[in-house]
């Protein structure tokens, strides 16, 4: 168990691809990772773009970024929906601030640029919103994982082992 002592928050709204939230939960605590949903505070669980449910452990309102070792954002079309609270923003810049390992994956993108952190960065996503990154100020490339300091991010779910791969080894160090 080579994460004993870590605590990753894991972002979530409705319409999340399913295996980019459920695939870094469980690695994360097998590798034993005390992992937590955070949600925006208005609902109890939220449903993939699929229905599939994921319950919320903590809400972001009364969070502090500062307070966990990593924020890993999936994709599908939750981002848009987490970057409609600002208090979610809110984790996710302060996580960078205190140079803590922030991951994204595919749109999880959205929520990067919402919360300013990717200016100067070298990044990768879903290439639908290359764009935005790139207008945010980032460097994109389109590489399965992209890690520019603590800041991790894939492109799509068949990314996932070598994202999780890079999560760890963040995490470990």
């Amino acid at each position: 168990m080579s994460l004993e002592g870590k605590t990753v928050w894991i972002l979530a709204e409705d319409l999340y691809q399913e295996l980019e939230i459920w695939y870094p939960l469980l690695r994360l605590r097998e590798e034993g990772a005390d992992v937590f949903v955070v949600g925006s505070g208005r609902a109890e669980e939220h449903k993939s773009k699929l229905g599939y449910p994921v319950k919320v452990d903590l809400d972001a309102p009364g969070l502090s970024g500062a307070d966990c070792d990593a924020i890993v954002i999936p994709g599908g079309y939750a981002p848009d929906h987490m970057r409609r609270y600002p208090d979610m923003i809110r984790l996710v810049s302060e996580a960078a601030a205190a140079d803590k390992v922030v991951a994204s994956i595919c749109h999880g993108g959205w929520m990067l640029t919402s919360a300013n952190v990717v200016r100067g960065k070298r990044v990768t996503s879903f290439f639908a919103i290359k764009d935005d990154l790139v207008h945010a100020g980032a460097d994109f490339v389109d590489e399965e994982v992209v890690v520019d300091g603590k800041l991790i991010t894939s492109r799509k779910p068949e990314d996932l082992p070598a994202f999780c791969r890079e999560l760890i080894r963040a995490l470990r160090s």
